[in-house]
């Protein structure tokens, strides 16, 4: 007996708010005008925002824009563009060909080429037109590419170049705002390619800048590709200095403005020059925080440093990235819980009194309007006194209910469980609120100390032993993705550490889980952390991040000193393995729980073993062989008399196959540790 909702659900205020943002930035883009007056990124913004209300938002933006920022007449093809857009999106919706990210770019394009055309076509000097139209055209298709990720996301972190690209659209709608001469839009596009250029290196700053610069002059109308030039050299110089002391960028940024905008004789070059020399200013203000406190001087050949604190300070760095991943998880995907329609209260006392009652069909079906208005108007006395009382309905339904102190009783035990499920809930999110702030706290804390240790000399690496690493994984049948995760790596100490993670279910979203488990756990190992205290501390941030929906991951970790032979396997929930010297098996298990099924003070199962020379080690997840049937996998390894890591993983996979035929994921990795010291694989 399920009655309307009482309340606005979050999911309602959330899709209005989707909703404004694409009317926002459609208006916004608007303003970002091409020579002959066209707006392509407004466009770009509706083929992006996709049919429905979403696209309908979009273009309801455009039509505000188009009202603030534009003539009549030019309004009019633009207006009817969009229109167009929205239309093919909604009629194709579902179609392959439109849905998916090139086709409704291309669309987009073409349909605005249809309708530019036309007026191109009709009007006195075509070929004049004939340009601008082609390179706005050419921007409406570029936009709805770089748009569609930010307005339709697929993936749990938003796309950097779509981010870059919306926010040098959005700058552009400023350039002809300007101060004591100069461009407020073009400062702050310099700011921008500035800042990107030193975070992402040289390659990403000159293509960034060639893409801004090529935007700016399209928009601009200049024929002489002047910002196309300066932008992409400056993107070039700013990011050769990626590493290196602020400062020492935003001379590079200087520099290259210098010399690309000196010798032009563009009217833009001067007031370009000096937005540049503002923008570089600007660029050294920004605070700190923007760079992740990872900006350190390189040190320069000579200088005499010990390597014992450069060592420290970059696994301090290495930790500090992997608590902000942890606290970066614990908030993806999680947003705080909506609290519990209190019409459940009703709905289960109902089922309890008013399912054998005589007048059910009179109060539920005929007056269904006024036993829920009845129902409804208690509600709020209800929720503030903690109990229901025969006074908080009123009369018409009060005199009716033959079974009325009956039902007060049942919606009071189902009030005090619903009061103490709210209780539960918010207790939870303020514990994971709580946590995800220590985590931050923590790797500010080691940033910090990290960049207080001065400057360092890079630490020469060691050798790499004499070991080698099979791996191989099988999708579960009729799965297209493999849910297992496995990953091997060496750490700087040597160290050789294989992790295999399954996660809960199958396909896509197990592999999800499997991947973030193991990119985690990898950072953490990277950054020195010891094996058992990561895995505490990833399976009490994993149970948190799962705390509502119950999803777990089972985590198999085996570390190997390839020198020493000392080698150790920590297991949440994982399945056994197994260690091969000739004909002896011997097999390793645990009995903890996955995790994420259990917080804190949940420990893994660890066995410590020593790993002869000429040995393996092997590990597989439970799809490979049920851990009471695996005697056909230790006759296996008994048998085998190989060397080869990785012909051993893909006769296990094989011979599993034929056996279990695929009832679940398979991922299996091998670890051979070879007599002597040779070239690791």
């Amino acid at each position: 007996m399920r009655f309307g909702q009482i309340t606005l659900e979050r999911e309602q205020s959330a899709r209005l708010l989707g909703w404004g943002i694409r009317l926002f930035l459609a208006a916004a883009l608007t303003a970002s005008q091409t020579p002959g007056q066209y707006a392509p990124f407004a466009l770009g913004c509706v083929a992006a925002a996709g049919p429905g209300m979403d696209g309908a938002a979009a273009l309801a933006g455009t039509l505000v824009g188009a009202l603030l920022f534009m003539r009549f007449a030019d309004a009019l093809p633009f207006l009817a563009a969009g229109v167009l857009i929205l239309t093919a999106a909604t009629a194709f919706q579902g179609s392959r060909v439109l849905s998916g990210r090139r086709g409704m770019s291309l669309t987009a394009a073409l349909l605005s080429l249809a309708v530019s055309g036309i007026y191109v076509a009709q009007s006195l000097s075509p070929l004049e037109h004939f340009t601008s139209c082609l390179a706005a055209v050419s921007l409406t298709g570029a936009s709805a590419w770089f748009f569609q990720p930010l307005l339709q996301p697929q993936e749990d972190r938003p796309d950097v170049n779509s981010v870059l690209f919306l926010s040098a659209a959005l700058l552009l709608a400023l350039q002809d705002l300007e101060i004591l001469g100069l461009s407020v839009g073009r400062i702050l596009l310099c700011v921008l390619l500035a800042y990107t250029a030193y975070e992402r290196g040289a390659v990403t700053g000159a293509a960034a800048g060639l893409g801004l610069g090529l935007t700016a002059d399209l928009c601009a109308g200049t024929g002489s590709g002047i910002f196309t030039a300066g932008f992409g050299l400056a993107g070039l110089l700013t990011g050769s200095r990626m590493g290196q002391r602020r400062s020492s960028a935003a001379l590079a940024f200087l520099a290259a403005s210098l010399a690309a905008l000196l010798p032009a004789r563009d009217p833009l070059a001067q007031p370009l020059l000096l937005e540049s020399v503002v923008g570089a200013g600007l660029f050294l203000l920004l605070p700190g925080r923007l760079f992740g406190g990872k900006r350190v001087r390189r040190p320069e050949s000579g200088e005499g440093v010990s390597a014992m604190p450069n060592r420290l300070k970059e696994q301090l760095t290495r930790a500090a990235g992997a608590l902000r991943e942890v606290y970066e998880c614990m908030g993806r995907n999680n947003a705080p819980s909506s609290d519990e329609n209190p019409a459940i209260v009703f709905d289960r006392a109902a089922e309890k009194i008013c399912r054998s009652c005589a007048l059910c069909d009179l109060c539920w079906q005929r007056e269904y309007t006024g036993t829920f208005n009845a129902l409804n108007d208690a509600t709020p006395m209800l929720l503030e006194r903690g109990r229901a009382m025969a006074k908080d309905f009123p009369g018409y339904f009060s005199d009716r209910c033959i079974h009325l102190p009956d039902f007060i009783t049942a919606i009071n035990g189902e009030l005090s469980a619903f009061l103490l499920r709210r209780q539960y809930r918010r207790q939870l999110e303020e514990t994971r609120r709580s946590a995800r702030g220590q985590y931050a706290q923590l790797s500010e804390l080691l940033t910090a100390t990290a960049a207080g240790l001065g400057e360092a000399v890079a630490v020469s690496g060691q050798a790499a032993f004499a070991c080698r690493v099979g791996a191989a994984l099988r999708p579960k049948e009729g799965e297209s993705v493999c849910g297992d995760t496995v990953v091997s790596f060496q750490t700087e100490n040597g160290l050789w550490c294989l992790l295999l993670a399954d996660g809960m279910g199958s396909g896509d979203a197990a592999r999800k889980k499997s991947a973030l488990t193991c990119r985690l756990l990898r950072q953490f190992l990277e950054a020195g952390i010891e094996a058992e205290a990561a895995l505490k501390t990833l399976n009490a941030a994993m149970a948190l991040r799962g705390a509502e929906t119950g999803s777990f991951t089972t985590i198999d970790l085996c570390t190997c000193n390839a020198a020493t032979g000392e080698t150790a396997f920590y297991k949440f929930g994982a399945a056994p393995s197994y260690l091969k010297k000739g004909g002896t098996v011997r097999r390793v298990t645990g009995g903890s729980l996955p995790a994420g099924l259990r917080g804190a003070p949940a420990t893994p199962d660890v066995t410590r073993v020593s790993l002869d020379p000429g040995g393996f080690a092997v590990m597989i997840s439970d799809g490979v062989a049920d851990s009471g049937r695996d005697e056909w996998l230790l006759d296996l390894l008994a048998g085998w008399e190989g060397e080869d890591p990785q012909t051993l993983a893909g006769l296990i996979l094989a011979e599993s196959i034929r056996r279990e035929h695929l009832q679940d994921d398979c991922g299996i990795q091998v670890l051979y540790r070879a007599a002597e010291k040779g070239e690791s694989v």
